[in-house]
């Protein structure tokens, strides 16, 4: 399994260079790189919400990640012919690329320069890496909020990318009905 950067790069609104601008008086002023992942789902769309709120707010360019998750087989002993592999494949980075657009799209529309880039791997590690490879000054996530034992079994990315994250993690519980962060 490939796990670096797929080769994909969905830019709406043109190249966001995340690097330094000038400041008035003709010093230089860091500008925030913002990194927002999302798995695009109804759970990650208050930490949505808040990483164009802080990209706007900020004039920051905003990074907006995904990571493609593996197709899973329903046949009953696992094996998937390599052309219906590759088929659900196709069609999961389809569908993401068409989901990424549109939140791309909003993004300009709300006055945001973004970027969006699809990642390949485990989330939490693809999350970090692209932390580091685009020297993120933040990183926004969602969580969905799991306690007790289906988080211990399913785990938590949110948890993991704070545990070892390169900057500061802001994470964005999915709140309680609609979406609604509390």
């Amino acid at each position: 399994m490939c796990h670096k950067e797929a080769l994909v790069d969905v830019n709406v609104s043109g190249d966001a260079p995340l690097s330094a601008r000038a400041c008035p008086r003709g010093g230089e002023m860091k500008r925030t790189r913002i990194i927002l992942a999302t798995d695009f789902s109804a759970a990650s769309e208050p930490a949505v919400r808040r990483a164009l709120e802080m990209a706007e707010a900020e004039r920051a360019p905003l990074l907006i990640t995904h990571v493609l998750e593996p197709p899973v087989s329903f046949s009953p002993d696992g094996y998937v012919l390599p052309r219906i592999y590759d088929e659900m494949a196709a069609a999961v980075r389809a569908d993401a690329e068409k989901r990424m657009r549109l939140l791309l799209a909003r993004a300009r529309k709300s006055g945001v320069r973004a970027r969006g880039v699809l990642l390949r791997g485990a989330p939490h590690e693809a999350i970090l890496r692209a932390a580091r490879k685009h020297r993120a000054d933040r990183l926004v996530v969602g969580t969905h909020g799991r306690r007790g034992f289906s988080r211990l079994f399913l785990g938590s990315v949110a948890a993991r990318v704070v545990a070892s994250s390169p900057c500061p993690v802001l994470v964005v519980p999915a709140g309680r009905k609609g979406g609604r962060s509390s």
